[in-house]
């Protein structure tokens, strides 16, 4: 193979990779960083409260044995049993004490500790197989990031923060003059998140063709997610129809950030007229229209923008997103998004990202 951490029978060089890995891990951001995620996945927010009123010293001691406790709870019994075995095993090995039998108790301990990892890596490896599997299910369903449209510049982007997201983007050509595009967002995150989209996409696919009212269409979307959806989920959705000749939009927004249109250096914020799928099964849909002339922008995007997190914990928020479409309304919609992308990388830094991401642009080109 052409990759040097491999040998011709397909198995990794281990000393050529064990080099390769001490050039490229940064010992005090890679552990910091492994440390705060583990905080964040074992701790509860009860715990994370706790953790503000308590001194530096005491968290020193408090957060790991919280750790290992909330670790230990959620290992199968099996394998608690090991770890239980395995400290057993390294407490009765005395350092001081060379003799055969405490040497093997301890290396006893230390093959206990190292297939309670393997079990658990194996786990994780297993689900990280399937969630790129889906990942890559979730990629054939995503429109092109540039469809075809005459007159029109159009770019969608989404992205999500896991493996697998909750948000909706979609594209679909309705006949020779009309094109209908979806934005949502599915509460939650992950794998239940993702399904419930992929249902939702597949329900708008197959039911939009058979509705010339957006409100109608709205209830059936709503009915239909009602029935089908877990208790409690819900999710915003945008939908607008657009027509590509005169300009035309159809929009209904349930529960979704209100969508911007730019025309003359000016953002026009539109309504959020509707309640999200999901809360109400006999919900009210309204319709909105629009017209987009030549130079003007339409954007939808989700949370995922105005919500992203520094490190420091602020939030971009909508105010910066103004200022930055103010200063770049002149671009292609893809510039233009890509600009928006580069100031929210530069924004979050090194800070971990807890939600999907998902931006269109729609700009007219030709009267």
């Amino acid at each position: 193979m052409s990759d040097n951490n491999y040998s011709k029978n397909n198995e990794p060089r281990v000393r050529k990779t064990f080099r390769d890995d001490i050039h490229q891990v940064k010992i005090k951001d890679d552990f910091s960083g492994e440390y705060e995620e583990l905080k964040e996945y074992f701790l509860t927010e009860d715990r994370k409260e706790q953790l503000k009123l308590m001194s530096r010293f005491k968290k020193i001691y408090i957060i790991p044995w919280w750790l290992l406790k909330s670790l230990y709870f959620r290992l199968t019994p099996f394998r608690r049993l090991l770890l239980i075995l395995g400290i057993i095993l390294l407490i009765i090995s005395s350092p001081s004490n060379s003799d055969s039998n405490t040497q093997f108790t301890t290396l006893l301990s230390g093959l206990t500790f190292l297939f309670i990892i393997a079990l658990e890596l194996k786990d994780k490896l297993l689900a990280k197989t399937e969630l790129e599997e889906g990942r890559a299910v979730q990629k054939a369903l995503m429109p092109e990031a540039n469809p075809d449209v005459a007159g029109w510049d159009i770019w969608l982007y989404t992205k999500p923060a896991n493996d697998v997201g909750g948000d909706l983007l979609d594209f679909l050509k309705l006949s020779e003059n009309k094109i209908c595009i979806s934005v949502g967002d599915v509460a939650g995150k992950g794998l239940s998140a993702a399904l419930l989209m992929a249902k939702l996409q597949s329900t708008i696919r197959a039911i939009v063709p058979d509705y010339n009212s957006l409100m109608e269409l709205g209830e059936r979307i709503n009915r239909i997610f009602c029935r089908d959806s877990l208790p409690k989920l819900f999710a915003s959705l945008v939908y607008i129809e657009l027509d590509i000749t005169s300009g035309n939009i159809k929009m209904l927004n349930a529960g979704h950030l209100p969508p911007l249109i730019i025309r003359n250096d000016v953002i026009e914020k539109l309504k959020k007229t509707s309640p999200a799928l999901g809360l109400i099964p006999d919900a009210i849909f309204n319709e909105q229209t629009a017209d987009i002339h030549s130079g003007e922008y339409l954007i939808i995007y989700s949370d995922g923008l105005t919500e992203a997190l520094d490190e420091e914990g602020n939030f971009f928020e909508e105010k910066k997103l103004m200022e930055l479409l103010s200063k770049n309304s002149n671009l292609s919609s893809e510039n233009l998004g890509e600009k928006i992308l580069a100031e929210i990388s530069a924004f979050i830094g090194k800070a971990k990202t807890y939600d999907d991401l998902t931006i269109a642009i729609i700009k007219r080109i030709a009267v």
